[in-house]
């Protein structure tokens, strides 16, 4: 069980870096709190704690259930789509940090040429990759759901 809950800490913490490399709020939350709940389950564990025993176990069902939507939400199962805000709750317009920088990408930086556009605006252009951003973010949600089950 310790050991479970070692790769499952590591793996949410994994998770939580790249999902902070690329401003996904909601992710963020629900990583947060995986973190605090598998303390809390292995605390409950190791003291015997019933209660603590319940809620980790209650939020391991939420937390398959939230790494289902996000393996449907990239893969744009039933009318969900990759392109939309959900993910930072419509704060702004960040995307999946995979999405520019996996592996065998080859991210180039193309700065308008057109008069009146912003300095800052850039159009970022993305080839080679080896895996696509929304495997990679399926891989992980299948991953935890994996160590969770």
């Amino acid at each position: 069980m310790f050991f479970l809950c070692v790769f499952l800490q590591l793996a949410a913490l994994e998770r939580q870096i790249f999902d902070f490399l690329g401003f996904q709020w909601a992710p963020i939350l629900g990583n947060f709190l995986q973190i605090i709940v598998v303390i809390l389950g292995l605390f409950g564990t190791i003291q015997f704690r019933p209660r603590y025993i319940v809620v980790y176990t209650v939020w391991t069902a939420l937390w398959v259930t939230w790494n289902v939507f996000i393996i449907c939400f990239y893969l744009e199962v039933g009318g969900l789509s990759k392109e939309t805000d959900l993910m930072t709750f419509n704060i702004s317009m960040h995307r999946s940090w995979w999405r520019e920088h996996g592996p065998g990408c080859i991210r180039r930086v193309v700065r308008p040429s057109a008069p009146g556009i912003l300095e800052d605006y850039s159009y970022v252009s993305v080839t080679g990759c080896i895996i696509d951003f929304q495997y990679l973010e399926v891989i992980h949600s299948a991953i935890q759901i994996l160590l969770s089950v």
